[in-house]
């Protein structure tokens, strides 16, 4: 490599630079004088104009061409059927193991290195194991427990018949995140960590407020949930074809599996819990504090309430709504990113937009009332 050569620039895999802060993302930035296609990949490259003309484009005609009200209610009656045939026919090969995850989430390693003390951590959506396992086998704490939760059945079972299923360590269980139920085994203000790793965008929106009430009561003040999913605009969301789309933002895929795709503004309102608030359209503020002003609840041109809040959200319209200082969080935001990558394809000269976003919230280490006597 020449020496004016940086690192993240250069072909050569034993120079490559290797990023290793949290939350940095990548760092191959795509400068107006670069050649785009010398690279298979740059980050933090926001779509263009004519990009985004695309992507409404397409999301145009998915809204034109929606699933019928049969599948609609096929595929949102029971997930769980379409998530066990998922894991039946794949098992343990579709998804890699997450080894990124202490990187980019260091609450991983602190609860998991020698002398940690107790620690409880519970992964939502553990699906076959591609993330509590490498967690697990980079545990030093003996004193460490993992609850890795799917409500698909197949899928617990894979992860318990597996050679590194550790019952002192891990334990599997059937749970659904919106049931009103917990989880087997724990009970409120236990658990240390939560990981949702590509788990939220499985839920329909309706089920958003029970999932984040579950998981605030089974946390202890200060614990924090790591999250990560799909952001608006990416490449899966923008290549769905006819009779996918059931709302905004919200699709079936081909295998019976659902998915939405989220806005970074729209997750802060959501696990701050201002979402909820607009939704029920309820004066009294359910997380302790009364909301003065309920003008900024949602209608149709009819005047009715709409089932869910706007979904594109935007500086001006946040500003609009309820004064922050009246609303109490029921997360607190510690970070927030949007992880935008490009992909290309030199051979058929193509570019691809990939968007996550990425998460750590915290449960307030002190809360204005009991919970919940509020929720």
């Amino acid at each position: 490599m020449s020496q004016d050569t940086p690192p993240h620039r250069s072909h050569d895999p034993t120079t490559n630079l290797k990023r290793t802060d949290p939350f940095q993302f990548g760092s191959r930035y795509l400068l107006p004088s670069d050649d785009p296609f010398e690279f298979n990949a740059w980050d933090h490259v926001e779509p263009t104009a004519s990009d985004l003309a695309h992507f409404e484009s397409q999301f145009a005609a998915q809204r034109a061409a929606p699933v019928t009200d049969y599948d609609r209610t096929r595929f949102n009656s029971d997930p769980a059927r379409w998530w066990n045939r998922f894991y039946t026919h794949n098992t343990t090969n579709f998804f890699k193991d997450r080894k990124w995850l202490q990187q980019e989430f260091p609450i991983l390693q602190e609860v998991t290195q020698s002398g940690a003390g107790k620690k409880v951590l519970l992964e939502v959506g553990a699906g076959a194991g591609n993330t509590c396992f490498p967690v697990l086998k980079g545990n030093a704490n003996n004193d460490l427990m993992i609850y890795a939760c799917d409500f698909s059945r197949k899928a617990v079972e894979l992860i318990r018949e597996a050679g590194v299923y550790d019952e002192d360590h891990l334990r599997a269980e059937v749970w659904d995140v919106a049931s009103m139920d917990l989880p087997p085994g724990l009970v409120e203000g236990t658990v240390d960590v939560v990981l949702l790793i590509f788990i939220f965008s499985a839920l329909h929106p309706t089920q958003w407020e029970q999932a984040v009430r579950n998981i605030w009561r089974l946390l202890k003040p200060g614990g924090e949930v790591c999250f990560r999913d799909y952001g608006r605009g990416d490449l899966a969301q923008v290549r769905m074809k006819k009779g996918r789309w059931m709302e905004e933002n919200f699709y079936i895929r081909g295998d019976g599996t659902r998915v939405y795709f989220f806005g970074e503004d729209e997750l802060r309102d959501i696990w701050s819990g201002r979402v909820f608030q607009i939704t029920a359209n309820l004066c009294q503020e359910p997380y302790g504090r009364v909301v003065k002003d309920a003008s900024s609840i949602k209608r149709d041109e009819d005047g009715n309430q709409r089932s869910t809040p706007e979904l594109s959200y935007d500086g001006e319209e946040r500003q609009s709504s309820t004064p922050k200082e009246q609303v109490g969080a029921l997360f607190e935001i510690a970070s927030l990113g949007v992880d935008r990558r490009l992909l290309i394809n030199r051979h058929k000269q193509l570019k691809m937009y990939r968007c996550w976003m990425q998460g750590r919230f915290r449960k307030p280490k002190q809360t204005d009332t009991d919970y919940e006597n509020n929720g």
